[in-house]
């Protein structure tokens, strides 16, 4: 019965020792499982604060882009009305003049036509050689 007794006390033994390396094996994932959650855990929170940096520079560089939109809609608009102004300006200059001076309005106009006509003339003849 020693041999009995031997054996059933090595088959204790590797139970024993299979059980201690089961469990050292399940604190290890255990472990694993732990620092994961805490890694990722880490992570969130360092998102959450990325997120809450960047959404006032986000809103900042949205009121400055939507400021130079109105500054260049406004820009615009008063550059359109100037333009209109002094196109205004000049038909009303030119028809004091017209009206003042008929003579020499006629005589501009005809000149004008004139060197018009002369400048086609001229270029419709150097492309047809």
């Amino acid at each position: 019965m020693n041999t009995e007794s031997t054996t059933t006390k090595v088959a204790d033994g590797a139970r024993s020792l299979a059980d201690n390396v089961l469990q050292s094996a399940q604190d290890a994932v255990q472990t694993t499982r732990d620092k994961a959650r805490e890694s990722l855990d880490k992570a969130e929170s360092g998102v959450r604060e990325l997120r809450r940096e960047a959404s006032p520079v986000i809103d900042d560089l949205a009121a400055r882009a939507h400021d130079l939109a109105t500054r260049s809609i406004d820009f615009c608009a008063e550059s359109s009305a100037r333009a209109r102004h002094q196109v205004q300006q000049a038909a009303d200059a030119t028809t004091r003049y017209v009206t003042q001076q008929p003579g020499k309005s006629v005589a501009i106009a005809a000149a004008a036509g004139a060197a018009v006509t002369a400048a086609v003339l001229l270029m419709s003849r150097r492309r047809n050689p």
